[in-house]
């Protein structure tokens, strides 16, 4: 396993900080279902799309009108709105464990980058929580995504003392 490193010391609001990065308010839900449940210790979120400002950042299929580039900006995105989501389950995302990320990709038949674009969120959680962002992760790639997304991610934690 990696070292903790320099999250380890920060709270998470100041490691994003480090970064240039401000936790954006939690998206509200599009449609009948809940952004996230807590049962007990464990939170899990609905997808989260790169939703800024109620305006999706990007919409299209990786390897068609979509960079890999914009899609690790994409998955960013979707990260910041998971721990967005987060912090309003656990009330701190100091005390909160990232433990699996779903990942899923609209791309064009025979695109297999999913993980590359991916690693924009998993090297965020990483920064961001230190040891406590080290997941477990899916990556899927669909031709067909909601609203055009090229990314959405749906994430799993437990809060933690």
């Amino acid at each position: 396993m990696a070292t903790a490193g320099k999250a380890s010391s920060l709270g998470v609001l100041e490691s994003l900080a480090t970064l240039g990065l401000v936790l954006p308010g939690p998206p509200v839900a599009v449609a009948a279902y809940e952004p996230w449940q807590r049962m007990g210790n464990i939170i899990t979120t609905s997808f989260q799309l790169p939703w800024v400002d109620g305006k999706l950042a990007c919409v299209g299929r990786l390897g068609e009108s979509v960079s890999i580039e914009e899609g690790v900006a994409a998955a960013r995105i979707c990260a910041l709105n998971g721990m967005a989501q987060l912090q309003q389950a656990a009330g701190d995302l100091n005390h909160v464990r990232i433990v699996r990320v779903e990942g899923h990709v609209g791309c064009v038949e025979g695109f297999d980058a999913m993980p590359v674009v991916l690693n924009g969120a998993s090297e965020l959680l990483n920064a961001a929580f230190g040891e406590r962002g080290r997941h477990a992760r899916t990556a899927q790639g669909h031709q067909v995504m909601p609203l055009n997304v090229p990314v959405m991610l749906g994430f799993w934690a437990e809060v933690i003392p």
